[in-house]
């Protein structure tokens, strides 16, 4: 599993020309499965995320949490992320997790993050979404299970 993860001020999805789901303060989460993913990495790094320390206290230091500022979450499927560009300029997508198995994983993660005591909206899985967001820094990061060991 790899997550993109977003510092925002606020972030929206939009399908079908209207908002789906919106965050203020918070994290933009772009989720992505591959094959050899389950449960038991999802909650991992479903409690990584929630412990994150990313946020500046009032010394300028990373020292707050999600919680800490009463962030929320908005987290969208990305299969992409997992795309392979090894060999020519057409990206490969068989290290993508297949759509079904995703799905699972994907809700999974969101219910988890949820009941570590989070708002969590989402987007919908394999829907043509329109992401926007103001990131906050920009502060970025690419959480990889396989990278800490899950």
């Amino acid at each position: 599993m790899k997550i993109v993860l977003q510092e925002v001020l606020k972030a929206s999805v939009t399908i079908d020309g209207a908002i789906f789901s919106k965050i203020d303060k918070g994290y933009l989460l772009l989720a992505s499965f591959t094959n050899g993913d389950n449960e038991e990495i999802c909650s991992k790094m479903a409690t990584k995320v929630s412990k994150l320390r990313i946020f500046m206290d009032e010394n300028g230091k990373t020292n707050l949490s999600l919680t800490d500022v009463k962030g929320e979450i908005l987290s969208v499927s990305q299969f992409t992320i997992y795309a392979n560009l090894k060999s020519g300029n057409r990206p490969s997508y068989t290290d993508c997790m297949r759509p079904d198995e995703a799905t699972k994983l994907y809700d999974y993660f969101n219910k988890t993050l949820i009941d570590l005591g989070f708002s969590v909206k989402t987007g919908v899985f394999g829907a043509d979404m329109k992401v926007e967001l103001i990131n906050d820094g920009p502060y970025t990061l690419v959480i990889d299970s396989k990278e800490l060991g899950f």
